[in-house]
């Protein structure tokens, strides 16, 4: 990307894909508190040792591995070396691994790290050129691979459970109808057809999280789209429905690890 690393963190978000979120960063020492996020988070440590906490463990990403955290999993993140870390990373929202795999449970790597070269090459077909857009197609084909090999790589056969993934897909595209407004279980579940606890228990399977936390990521990405765009951070935080700065800055960290502040800062704004 042509960044000097001397000690300064950054970040560099590559241009939109649907669905999905490419950066690459570097990280001096500390990099972020421990956080969780409603996507996949896919991706490789360019140099340097990338150290973390997940699932209890304390883990060490180098070069050549794959790093995949996946969705609600808390973990965080430093510099295992002296010399910091730099990494590239995907934030794959599991909507669209769910559109490929039909509605199977998501695909689960215990430890956050996989050794498999299938998964390797695949994410390594979205960060190997960040600078460019990905072609739609190139894009799709690319997001064909991912979603398989991260489906092999898991390596575990699971019981397939009785679920309605269609009524799933109905309140996910609900909640994305109805950002700007409070919105109720009960409401989603009489929209779906579908009785509120099994709607609830069908979309975690499905899409990694729970209804409530994947609204509130919405409304998150709104806001970083603000941010970037120079909006402040109180006018972001009322445009994307949240009741205050303060309370969008408490779930923006908790979310990425940092606050806002610090992330608008790296991106050079």
């Amino acid at each position: 990307m042509g960044k000097l690393t001397a000690n300064i963190d950054w970040l560099h978000r590559a241009p939109h894909a649907s669905g999905l979120e490419r950066i690459e960063a570097y990280f001096s020492g500390f990099g972020f508190d421990p956080h969780r996020h409603d996507t996949y988070a896919i991706g490789h440590t360019l140099f340097g040792v990338q150290s973390f906490h997940y699932r209890g463990s304390q883990t060490h990403s180098l070069p050549g591995t794959t790093m995949v955290i996946h969705p609600d999993e808390v973990h965080d993140g430093w510099a295992g070396s002296e010399e910091g870390f730099k990494y590239r990373m995907i934030y794959v929202e599991p909507a669209l691994i769910q559109q490929i795999l039909g509605g199977k449970p998501l695909p689960f790597i215990h430890n956050g790290l996989s050794n498999d070269p299938w998964l390797h090459r695949a994410c390594q077909a979205f960060v190997q050129q960040l600078d460019c857009p990905l072609d739609p197609m190139q894009e799709q084909d690319a997001l064909f691979d991912l979603a398989h090999a991260l489906n092999n790589a898991s390596g575990i056969s699971v019981c397939r459970k009785t679920f309605d993934y269609q009524a799933a897909e109905r309140a996910r595209e609900f909640i994305h109808s109805a950002l700007g407004r409070s919105i109720t279980l009960d409401e989603m579940a009489a929209h779906c057809g579908r009785d509120r606890w099994a709607l609830s228990r069908d979309f975690r399977l499905l899409f990694g999280t729970s209804p409530y936390r994947y609204l509130t990521m919405r409304r998150l990405d709104l806001v970083r789209n603000l941010l970037g765009q120079g909006q402040s951070l109180v006018d972001a935080a009322l445009i994307a429905g949240f009741t205050d700065q303060s309370h969008m800055t408490r779930q923006f960290r908790s979310t990425y690890g940092i606050p806002p502040s610090r992330w608008v800062k790296m991106l050079g704004r």
